[in-house]
């Protein structure tokens, strides 16, 4: 019975405010988060540049956000895109190498190791030894 007459001294109103305070943290630590990683994965500026847009972030915080975010906007979405494209095209190159039989990925020097095996040209245990190197790469 002591449960059903116990009364909150935290009313749901601050609850909401400390819950919206909660999560405007978040999303300010990933934003510096994300700005920061932006920062110091350009080439396209020097040292002094991301000193200076560290200091002006970590001096002025909302400020020099917005300052970056309407500054560099565009141009992080097009490196986040370019990068994204970047490692697509680095997986689908390594996929090819691996998977094709014409000889240049590791199928295709298994292929090669086995019809040697089946022409009588190396043994089992030569075959065994390519087949793991192969795969090894």
């Amino acid at each position: 019975m002591v449960l059903a007459q116990s009364t909150s001294n935290y009313p749901f109103l601050n609850l909401v405010w400390t819950m919206l305070v909660f999560f405007g943290w978040v999303i300010w630590f990933w934003l510096l988060i994300v700005i920061f990683g932006d920062l110091f994965r350009r080439s396209d500026i020097s040292g002094w540049g991301k000193a200076g847009w560290t200091v002006l972030v970590l001096v002025l915080p909302f400020i020099g956000v917005l300052i970056y975010l309407v500054a560099e906007g565009k141009h992080m979405g097009a490196r986040k895109q370019a990068q994204a494209e970047a490692a697509q095209s680095q997986f689908d190159d390594y996929v090819r190498s691996v998977a094709s039989d014409s000889g240049d990925g590791a199928a295709g020097e298994i292929a090669r190791a086995k019809k040697l095996l089946d022409d009588g040209a190396i043994s089992e245990g030569e075959y065994q030894a390519l087949k793991s190197r192969a795969l090894a790469r």
